[in-house]
């Protein structure tokens, strides 16, 4: 993942930064609990896309 395209991206929904979690492939939404996949080297940015993550589950 680009440190770049990491700077620029946030969060679609709250516009919150986002942190790249390296070893799943996704990119964390603190304040929504949200998991955005990447594909192929691509950030899908796309409500539809993304996993709940579960109050156990530590950012």
């Amino acid at each position: 993942m680009d440190p770049k395209l990491l700077d620029i991206l946030v969060c679609p929904l709250c516009k919150g930064p986002l942190i790249y979690r390296k070893e799943a492939q996704e990119l964390l939404c603190k304040a929504d609990r949200l998991a955005f996949p990447i594909k192929d080297g691509i950030p899908v940015m796309l409500e539809e896309e993304t996993r709940k993550l579960p109050a156990e589950e530590e950012i």
